[in-house]
């Protein structure tokens, strides 16, 4: 089936999502729709999925017009979405989410659920997506939760299949494996959608590639494009893919971390199982002033635990957590937040932002009851107002006014107004977690360099991500983190390869933490650790400079002292815990 968009435009208020957009889609192949958050991409979708209705245009069904009134029209046409955010249920299973809706039923209208799993088994082997249709859905991880979603359009016969952003919560893995159905996909003469912002994975995967810029189609260009050109593009004017950065200067110690030990929850490690299991499993490190310690991890190894007990949101089991020297382990959020502690979220609306609320008092949360937002019980409005007017501006905020809802805000621009909240005041450690988790290249660029000129001004920078660029762009330090505990410390010019390995929890080998030769910080079992509290953890083990990665200790003698340091080091030798 061919789909031609023509003159398609949509208006919310003043606001023109899309202005007049033409856009042709054919089988058998993947065309690719880029452009920043709030360029009109997902709109353009909802309306050919029929979630929303356009004030102007046609679309046409091979040559003929198509009126698209609802989902059901949509799909009935042969037009399947998956939605960024997934639409099953958790407690269903794969199949009974796969078919919810389109049921197979037997006599008396009873549910026919072995033909419901052999359908699903069926498409599943076709298209090698490998799922089992008895799987609980919220057990799943996120990557076979997509597949699921992916089947739910295939199984209603599906010839055009729109994602919209699938890969912004997959990993690199999940990633790869999701190219290789949407190429199958396309050998099948499926027509796909792609909708998203990484350059990368669009030059990657796409045949076409069409590029939105404020509601408006700018250019269409092949896969083969450069980043710049596509990046000038989605943003109207040239953009600084790479982080440009100084050599850190590291100061004084402002966080400690010793032992600490946070008991899992529904997010913990998976696999741990059991009464008792725990998410972070006695780290220890320290981040100094001037320096960003990037956190290197697949999803769901702790990462997130992490930042939320250091934030006070999680309870600690056991372990401390310093301060500038004070003790901050059983403080509130808020006394942590006090003490200067600023912190960008995981989930900017589940845990950043209060959606219903204006851009104004989302700028204030953490501060609204302070001078000079506050004058004893009551509200300095003008106050709020005069600041939310200047952060707006300062951190190119794109909203219609400070009274818009922050719900109404692009993906970008929610962020923005976190950062623009958390490094607009005073703070001395930034916790920010998957910053730029959905964001474009344009607030990408915009983040990276607002948290740069924090470290530069003497923050220390706890920088927690599942994108690798991210992690090497930004970090001084790197700590690798795998089930709950850190397998390694490495510079950030460590090979990818090493680094994968240790994200899965392979060769962990006690190599020192570049840069930090005097931290007592704790590895994974069989790691170095320090033989007391004010000694190296790990003495250098070799250069670590950009020729290679650094050269392994040498072996440990039978009373657990390492051989003999690589060149370098302050201290030939370093104290070796066994594994228990």
């Amino acid at each position: 089936m061919n789909l031609e968009l023509q003159g398609i435009t949509k208006r919310f208020g003043s606001l023109v999502a899309n202005d007049h957009i033409d856009l042709s889609i054919a089988p058998g192949t993947i065309q690719a729709l880029l452009g920043e958050n709030g360029a009109g991409k997902t709109t353009l979708m909802n309306i050919l999925y029929g979630l929303t209705q356009p004030g102007e245009g046609t679309i046409l069904a091979d040559g003929k017009p198509l009126t698209i009134h609802s989902p059901k029209d949509a799909i009935a046409a042969g037009i399947g979405m998956v939605h960024q955010h997934f639409m099953l249920v958790p407690v269903f299973t794969v199949a009974e989410n796969v078919t919810l809706g389109d049921e197979e039923t037997r006599a008396l209208g009873l549910l026919d659920r072995r033909r419901m799993r052999r359908k699903v088994r069926e498409l599943s082997e076709q298209y090698g997506l490998r799922v089992e249709p008895d799987a609980l859905t919220g057990d799943l991880p996120v990557g076979v939760q997509q597949r699921v979603e992916i089947l739910k359009a295939l199984v209603r016969d599906a010839r055009v299949l729109i994602l919209d952003e699938p890969t912004a919560v997959l990993t690199p893995g999940e990633t790869e494996d999701l190219f290789r159905i949407m190429r199958e996909l396309r050998e099948s003469g499926h027509a796909i959608v792609f909708i998203s912002h990484k350059l990368k994975e669009v030059q990657a995967i796409a045949d076409t590639i069409t590029i939105l810029r404020r509601g408006r189609v700018v250019g269409e260009r092949p896969p083969n494009t450069s980043e710049d050109d596509l990046a000038a593009l989605m943003v109207g004017r040239s953009v600084q893919l790479r982080v440009a950065k100084t050599i850190a200067k590291p100061g004084r110690v402002v966080l400690e971390v010793s032992d600490l030990v946070v008991p899992g929850g529904p997010s913990a490690v998976e696999g741990a199982g059991g009464e008792g299991r725990v998410a972070v499993d006695g780290l220890s490190f320290r981040v100094r002033a001037g320096e960003i310690l990037g956190v290197a991890g697949v999803q769901g190894n702790g990462q997130t635990e992490l930042c939320e007990a250091l934030m006070g949101l999680l309870p600690v089991t056991s372990g401390s957590v310093h301060l500038n020297d004070h003790d901050i382990t059983s403080a509130a959020p808020a006394m942590r937040l006090r003490a200067g502690i600023g912190y960008i979220p995981e989930d900017r609306q589940q845990d950043g932002l209060v959606g219903p609320f204006p851009v104004s008092e989302n700028l204030v949360l953490d501060t609204y009851n302070r001078p000079p937002f506050a004058s004893g019980p009551a509200l300095n409005l003008g106050e709020i107002r005069a600041t939310a007017e200047r952060r707006v501006k300062e951190f190119d905020i794109r909203t219609q006014s400070i009274s818009t809802p922050v719900e109404t805000l692009s993906g970008g621009n929610q962020q923005k107004v976190i950062l623009a909240r958390e490094v607009g005041r005073e703070v001395r450690l930034l916790l920010a977690s998957q910053p730029t988790r959905g964001l474009d290249v344009g607030s990408i660029e915009f983040v990276h360099r607002r948290i740069i000129e924090e470290r530069d001004k003497g923050v220390a920078v706890v920088l927690v991500s599942s994108e690798l660029d991210e992690i090497y762009a930004l970090s001084d330090r790197i700590a690798i983190m795998y089930e709950g505990r850190f397998t390694g410390f490495r510079p950030p010019d460590v090979p990818v390869a090493e680094l994968g390995l240790l994200m899965a929890g392979i060769g962990g080998s006690g190599t020192p933490e570049a840069g930090e030769a005097d931290s007592p910080e704790r590895t994974s079992p069989g790691a170095s650790a320090p033989a007391g509290p004010d000694s190296p953890e790990q003495a250098p083990a070799g250069d670590t400079g950009p020729t290679g990665p650094p050269e392994p200790a040498g072996p440990a003698g039978p009373t657990g002292d390492a051989g003999p340091a690589g060149p370098g080091g302050d201290d030939p030798t370093v104290t070796v815990r066994k594994p228990t």
